[in-house]
């Protein structure tokens, strides 16, 4: 019978306060990934109306 070996991952997870969501960090925290989701979920809102706009005034 073949031994399996385990796999351990230790992660340790960081808890940030609600108050400190919303300030500007640099570097890989919590802070910049949710300002990094949020603009990115602007950019792609912004090139939808560009596309939209173009589409619409390119018909005519």
């Amino acid at each position: 019978m073949k031994k399996q070996s385990k796999i351990e991952f230790n992660e340790t997870k960081k808890i940030v306060d609600k108050q400190e969501l919303n300030l500007w960090k640099r570097g890989f925290t919590p802070q910049a990934e949710i300002w990094n989701g949020r603009m990115a979920t602007l950019g792609i809102g912004i090139l939808l109306i560009i596309v939209a706009l173009i589409s619409k005034f390119s018909s005519m």
